[in-house]
Formats: C-alpha cells, sequence, structure tokens
C-alpha cells in the first residue's frame, strides 16, 4: 500500500509537470493574437518566457505592467504625460516606433542598434542575432517578442561593477527567476532566488543611468531622503501577495506600474522630495555700459535625479535668456539648447545630462545691448522637450518610408507634441 501511495504521488507531481511543460510549449507556440511565432522567436520564449505565463498566477502585477489595472490618462495614451510610459508598451508604443523610425534614417550602424534596443528589448542582450528582425518588427508595427517583460527584469542577477557603457544589467539565462524575497514560495513553474538588487538604486540605473551620479554604487542617499532609492517612489508600496492568489497577505509587495512624478500627491505630500526633485535657476550678472553678461547657476538638489522623464539620451533642454528695460521691453535675447540630434544619439560615449542631481550646470551668456538703452532686468527661463526635433529632410525621410496616410497623420501627431517646450523654472533678476 505504501509502494502504491509514494507511485501514485511521483505519478501525480509527473503529470502536473507534464500539464505545466504542455502549457508552457503551448504558450510559446501560440500567441494571444492566434499568429505562430517565427522559429527566432520562440527560441528568444524560452528564456524569455512570456508575461502572459506569469499573469496565470501574477495577474495583479502583470495587469499593473500592462496598464490594464486602474488606468489613469497619462497610462491611457502611452506616455503623453511626462514619465507615464509604461515597460508593458516599450516595444507596442508609437512614439518608440516614431523615435526609432526617424533614429534609423541616419544609418545607424548594428552595434548602434543593438545598443537601443538592449534597454527596450533586453532579450538583445543573450540573442543579439535577432536585433535586425526586432527592429522591422516594430518599424511595422507588428512586433512578436516582447520588450521589457517580466523575465527581462526578474532574470537579471547582477549588475557591471565597473562604469562599462550602459546599460550595465547582466541576464542570467535559466529557470530561476530573481526578487527581492528572501523566502520565496515553492513552485512547480519556475525556482526562484533573492537578489538584493532588487532592493538597489543601480537596478534601475542600469537603463536609466542619466538618473544618478554614478551607476555602480549601491547606495545614493540624498542629503534629505537620506537612503531613498529608484523603487521607493516609482513601485507605489502595497501589501498583499505577489501571485494575488495565496501567501503572506500583508507581506510589503511594490507595484509594477513603474510610473513617474505624474503619481497624484507624490510631490504634494513630501516637500523634502519637492525641494531636492526640482531644478532652481540663479544668475550672477555683470552690466558694463552697452554689454551684459553672467552665469546662469541650474541646480538640482543631492537627490540622485535628473529631470525629466525616465530616458537618458532623448531630452533636449532649453535655458533662454531674456534682458528688458524698465517697461518690461526686450533689448536682447538668446536660447541655448542642449542635448543630441538624432545623428548623434548612441554613437561614441553618451554624454552626461544638461543637469544631474547634486549638480549645478553653469551656463555663461553676453549679450549686447542696442545703443541708448538701459537694461532693468535679466530673466532666464528653463525649458525641455522628450525627443529632439529631426531636420525638415530627415522627417520627411523617414515619413516617406509609411505606406498609409494614418501612419504618417499619426507619426507626425507625435513628432510635433514631443518637440514641444515644456516649462520646467525660472529666475528673475533686477540690475
Amino acid at each position: 500500500m505504501t509502494k502504491l501511495r509514494t507511485v501514485g504521488t511521483i505519478g501525480l507531481v509527473l503529470l502536473i509537470m507534464g500539464i505545466n511543460a504542455l502549457y508552457h510549449e503551448r504558450a510559446r507556440a501560440q500567441k494571444s493574437d492566434g499568429q505562430v511565432p517565427a522559429d527566432w522567436v520562440a527560441e528568444i520564449e524560452k528564456v524569455f518566457i512570456r508575461s502572459e505565463d506569469c499573469k496565470q498566477c501574477h495577474d495583479r502585477h502583470y495587469e499593473e505592467w500592462k496598464g490594464v489595472r486602474e488606468q489613469t490618462p497619462d497610462l491611457k495614451t502611452f506616455g503623453r504625460v511626462d514619465a507615464a510610459l509604461l515597460h508593458g508598451t516599450s516595444l507596442e508604443s508609437p512614439v518608440f516606433r516614431t523615435v526609432l523610425g526617424v533614429w534609423m534614417q541616419t544609418n545607424p550602424s548594428p552595434d548602434d542598434r543593438r545598443r537601443c534596443l538592449s534597454c527596450h528589448v533586453p532579450s538583445t542582450s543573450i540573442f543579439p542575432q535577432h536585433a535586425e528582425k526586432i527592429v522591422a518588427q516594430v518599424l511595422a508595427g507588428k512586433p512578436q517578442v516582447e520588450g521589457i517583460g517580466c523575465a527581462s527584469c526578474h532574470l537579471i542577477n547582477a549588475v557591471e561593477k565597473t562604469p562599462n557603457p550602459p546599460p550595465t544589467f547582466k541576464v542570467q539565462p535559466g529557470t530561476t527567476l530573481y526578487g527581492p524575497y528572501a523566502d520565496p514560495e515553492e513552485n512547480l513553474v519556475h525556482s526562484s532566488a533573492q537578489s538584493d538588487l532588487f532592493r538597489e538604486a543601480n537596478f534601475c540605473a542600469s537603463c536609466h543611468f542619466d538618473k544618478v551620479k554614478d551607476v555602480t554604487q549601491k547606495d545614493l542617499p540624498g542629503e534629505i531622503l537620506q537612503g531613498t532609492i529608484c523603487q521607493d517612489c516609482h513601485m507605489e508600496p502595497s501589501t498583499g501577495s505577489s501571485t494575488s492568489r495565496r501567501g503572506a497577505m500583508t507581506r510589503a509587495i511594490g507595484r509594477h506600474w513603474f510610473r513617474g512624478v505624474v503619481v497624484p500627491g507624490t510631490l504634494l505630500k513630501n516637500r523634502n522630495l519637492q525641494a531636492e526633485w526640482m531644478p532652481r535657476i540663479d544668475i550672477d550678472v555683470a552690466k558694463t555700459g552697452a554689454t551684459v553678461e553672467g552665469v546662469v547657476l541650474v541646480k538640482i538638489g543631492s537627490l540622485p535625479h535628473s529631470f525629466p522623464d525616465g530616458d537618458p539620451v532623448l531630452k533636449q533642454f532649453f535655458l533662454t535668456v531674456t534682458t528688458k528695460d524698465v517697461k518690461g521691453k526686450v533689448l536682447s535675447e538668446e536660447t541655448k539648447q542642449f542635448g543630441l540630434p538624432y545623428d548623434k544619439i548612441l554613437r561614441g560615449p553618451i554624454p552626461d545630462p544638461f543637469i544631474k542631481g547634486g549638480n549645478t550646470r553653469k551656463v555663461p551668456f553676453a549679450q549686447t545691448l542696442p545703443v541708448g538703452t538701459i537694461a532693468a532686468t535679466v530673466e532666464t527661463v528653463l525649458n525641455y522637450a522628450l525627443i529632439p526635433a529631426p531636420e525638415p529632410a530627415l522627417r520627411e525621410k523617414y515619413l516617406a518610408t509609411l505606406s498609409r496616410d494614418k501612419d504618417r497623420d499619426e507619426a507626425q501627431k507625435i513628432i510635433h507634441e514631443y518637440t514641444q517646450s515644456r516649462f520646467l523654472t525660472y529666475r528673475v533678476k533686477s540690475l
């Protein structure tokens, strides 16, 4: 009888494992849209399992990652509001497709293209030979592989210890998924292991590398927000179970939509955060005869964070210096732009952002006044745009690659909206 029970138990376990394996094979062989993926897609998905598979147990996190749970307007519009672009849309987003399409018209090398995809599609770090096929699918608006899925993050178990060119994450292919818990639940689907990396800022800084002073630092404290890391703000704290089905319902968990400052009340309820996070301007200025000259000092508090948006290479900053007379009439004005044009993006080392947390950027200026005028004030305004504005010829070259009027209209709308200058801060100084 004991032998029969043992045989029966073993048989039941093997049956469950067989059903589970069969389920995953079917999931890989048949996507939710009914299409059968190509062999190279199946090759990737044997390592980077689709998030739809994870949904069977982790439905709460899946819905947050995909933008299904508790949607808000900023999520529905694929990032129209700054810092709201979901990781789950890293390849599906029409914004990414448009920017990639314009950038491709500058003839980036295969290495440049792989470097671009390494954060949007972490699987290319293991399968670089498929990068060109992924680019083609994205530009066609029909990506078959996932961009930043569950496995993309939970297969990471280390980061580079030297300041190599980003990204700095290291993916560990295999059946073990990593996370922050010291006591992960046993299951028949995958093995689990704890990694302290999930409680460190340099996990996120592997791709969002301009957010910190040094991507290799484990702890990046600010003077006010001592010990604060990315996850404290961008993975809204909650309690429950990571599987939404079982386990310790009082376990601390983080939301998986990774939203930015669009989270209502984040700044309102924490004025210290506002003080450290928002940029500020000071002006050192001198007037000598017909010339006004000086230095604009742009600062961000000691929080290791640059602003705005999570993208480290596309942002553009505009610093406008205006000299006026006592009646407010403009006597002289100039605008300095900081940021890379499309033909410079990912060519060579990535430069530091316009301003990094805990630093001061000094921008000199000199303006000649019209004859017979007297300057009374100097005003400076700091604006930004989320993406570079393409040169007209470059824009038209990209639009010509699109076969449908609908696609061209959508691309032009995205280019127009995301290159718009948005206000950050200003300062006025009397002379």
